[in-house]
């Protein structure tokens, strides 16, 4: 009989199993992912194994290629994972410069030795966690027009990068040179690095370093350490102390950094002490006013790429500082950016910020301010804006004076903003007090073409007269009137001199109503019978009502001309002609004062003001004095001695002036009597003139030698 198979259905409710995709899906991630993670610890453990050895040549043919520049390993070589971190050793490694550096070599070295923080490196930070390097030698060089470095690799066209170390928590250096040149700045330095074991338990060793340098043709040296913290001590930070020399210059740093390379965060202490402030700002390539011998200590951190100094203090010449001051580099320029503070302002200390010689200065007190040129007195200062230097940074400065130690000048609360923004240098507002006044000024130089273009703008309130006077050590002033002024001129040059000697512009003092004592004015009409009876009356101080005035002065290319000097009181009319010259600082200024009533004795002629700014001369004894002498004299001998006195009758016909224009600082062709006529009696912006009001060929040729010099 044939056998017979028999096929059982599958018994209901149990169909046959199919496989899930979902699941299928995560067994498949699972698997690439072990095999992954499988192939990066074989390659771990490869290269643990190996140390990496055969990546010798791959690296250099990789890293020459990225960096442009040839690389290579003479000796050993490691690169691997221990465990997370990157371990590198080379010996003998070469890093070639660009072809324009002075050196064949970027960086060389017997042995470099480090461990590099892979997670951070992730994120764009180099942070080495130890380093040993030994025999190294590293060349910085920036190029002759600055616009190349050697530390920028890769496009040898492109942007020049800010040198920026990578973070290195502790290092041991052993016989390192680093040499940094940089044409535009001027500096050359070489530093020696070395390591020895710390005296300190606390710390596991000590870099010392020194070198030597100049800087700008000036001689410098260095020195200092950096002792690492023991692996042993919790919170060790790295101990920072140096200091630099520049002949007298000192400069001293100490305190902790975080790494032996991080300064963000830094809690240091900083001491400078020399005897001219701006010879330490040459480092910078910034350029300062110079000051007197000086001394300051500040707190010193780096935080957000800034260098901010604060709790600043200390002393210049005989004046107190304080306050506070960052320096960054916004789009790679140097900003400078402070808020400083004097309690009390030596006068002598402000000199070397308008020019002056601190050294003179020193030695010679206010008399230092005068120097001697062809044999006259000068005192407007040639000393030369830096405008090299100013083309370099920019700065923001914030800068106030509570009092000013002086005995001729009553000034107080100085208060100044100045802005430096490529070359163009504003000194806005620059505001102080003055003897129960208040001076505003806006002053702006503009260093950006050639020549520099200066401006000033001057503004003073209403000031008492008197007690501004009093400051310049006159007991009794002589008035009870105020005055207020205004300045406005623009020259060009690179000193204050140059720049005002070619000035252009209007100076204007106003004196609005007051009063003189009354021996002033008959002193200044030389009225001798009207003085000496007021002084057997004892009525010398009754005083004589001011009813306006104005001493204004037209500036062309640096010769300021009377235009007009006008005072009128309610006795007299004062008048004045001539000028002064900022060119060769003198001055050729006459005024006399007509009465405005009959008087005897009365000498009607001008008192003059000669000399230079800083000696000027009283002349009462004019030629036509001299003249009404000897028309007395003769009449005394052709008539009688009565009929002498005739030559001093003044019949009192002194014009009053019109206050409206005066009080408007007008010029002299706008000034009008109180009868509405014109007055031909005043400056009119020249300063000579004939009886006429015009000005001769002759005396244009008078005028033009006697300010410029020629004789």
């Amino acid at each position: 009989m044939a056998s017979q198979i028999t096929l059982e259905a599958a018994p209901p409710g149990n169909p046959a199993k199919q496989r899930d995709p979902l699941r299928l899906a995560i067994a498949a991630v699972v698997s690439f992912v072990t095999t992954v993670i499988g192939l990066i610890l074989l390659a771990w453990l490869v290269l643990y194994v190996t140390k990496g050895r055969f990546l010798k040549r791959p690296f250099e043919r990789t890293v020459s290629a990225m960096t442009l520049r040839e690389v290579k390993v003479a000796g050993d070589f490691q690169l691997y994972f221990n465990p997370l971190d990157v371990k590198f050793l080379a010996e003998g490694m070469t890093v070639s410069n660009p072809q324009w550096a002075s050196k064949p070599n970027f960086f060389e070295s017997t042995l470099i030795d480090t461990n590099i923080a892979t997670w951070t490196l992730l994120f764009g930070k180099r942070r080495v966690n130890w380093l040993q390097l030994v025999d190294g030698n590293v060349d910085l060089e920036w190029d002759a027009q600055s616009r190349r470095n050697t530390w920028t690799f890769g496009d040898p066209n492109k942007k020049a990068e800010p040198l920026e170390l990578p973070l290195i928590s502790a290092a041991i250096i052993q016989g390192t040179n680093v040499r940094y040149r940089d044409p535009v700045l001027q500096l050359n330095a070489d530093i020696t690095l070395d390591t020895i074991k710390a005296a300190d338990t606390k710390f596991a060793n000590d870099i010392r370093f020194s070198g030597n340098g100049t800087m700008r043709a000036k001689p410098f040296t260095l020195a200092g350490s950096l002792m690492s913290p023991n692996q042993t001590v919790v919170g060790g930070r790295n101990q920072l102390r140096f200091e630099a020399r520049s002949g007298p210059t000192v400069l001293a740093v100490s305190g902790t950094l975080p790494g032996a390379t991080e300064i963000e965060g830094a809690d240091l202490k900083m001491g400078v002490r020399g005897p001219n402030l701006s010879l330490l700002f040459d480092f910078l390539g910034v350029a300062i006013p110079d000051t007197r011998t000086y001394r300051f200590v500040s707190n010193l951190t780096k935080k957000g790429g800034a260098w901010r100094f604060t709790r600043l203090k200390g002393v210049f010449g005989e004046s107190d500082l304080a306050g506070l001051m960052t320096v960054s580099m916004p789009e790679n320029r140097l900003m400078i950016d402070a808020d400083l503070k004097t309690d009390t302002l030596d006068i002598i200390d402000a000199g070397p910020f308008f020019g002056y010689d601190p050294q003179r200065l020193d030695a010679q007190g206010g008399k230092g301010a005068i120097t001697q040129v062809g044999g006259t007195p000068r005192i407007l200062p040639d000393a030369p804006l830096r405008v090299d230097a100013l083309k370099r940074f920019d700065a923001h400065v914030d800068y106030s004076v509570a009092r000013v130690r002086a005995e001729s000048f009553p000034i107080s609360n100085i208060a100044l903003t100045l802005d430096l923004n490529k070359s163009l240098l504003k000194l806005s507002p620059l505001t102080f007090d003055i003897a129960g006044g208040h001076l505003s000024s806006d002053i702006a130089i503009d260093a950006r073409g050639v020549p520099v273009r200066t401006t000033y703008d001057i503004r003073l309130s209403p000031t008492p007269m008197g007690k501004l006077l009093a400051g310049f050590g006159v007991e009794e002033s002589g008035t009870t009137g105020t005055l207020k002024a205004r300045v406005q001129m623009t020259g060009e040059g690179d000193t204050v001199h140059e720049s005002l000697a070619s000035a252009d512009g209007r100076i204007a003092v106003i004196l609005p109503q007051g009063s003189f004592w009354t021996r002033n004015i008959q002193l200044g009409e030389l009225d001798v019978g009207t003085f000496v009876t007021k002084m057997f009356q004892g009525k010398l101080k009754e005083p004589v009502q001011i009813n306006c005035g104005v001493i204004a002065f037209t500036v062309r290319d640096g010769i300021a001309a009377a235009d007009p000097i006008l005072i009128d009181t309610k006795k007299n009319v004062m008048l004045g002609r001539g000028g002064f010259s900022f060119k060769n600082e003198s001055l050729d200024l006459a005024y006399r004062a007509d009465g405005k009533k009959f008087s005897f004795l009365s000498g009607q002629s001008p008192v003059g003001l000669g000399g230079y700014f800083a000696a000027p001369k009283l002349d009462i004894i004019s030629p036509e004095l001299v003249g009404r002498a000897g028309a007395a004299l003769g009449l005394g001998i052709v008539a009688s001695p009565l009929a002498a006195v005739l030559a001093f009758v003044d019949v009192g016909d002194a014009k009053s002036a019109a206050c409206g224009p005066v009080l408007a600082g007008a010029d002299a062709a706008s000034q009008r009597t109180t009868k509405g006529q014109p007055r031909d009696d005043v400056g009119k912006g020249t300063t000579a003139k004939s009886e006429s009001g015009k000005t001769s060929k002759d005396e244009k040729k008078s005028q033009k030698k006697k300010f410029l010099g020629i004789f």
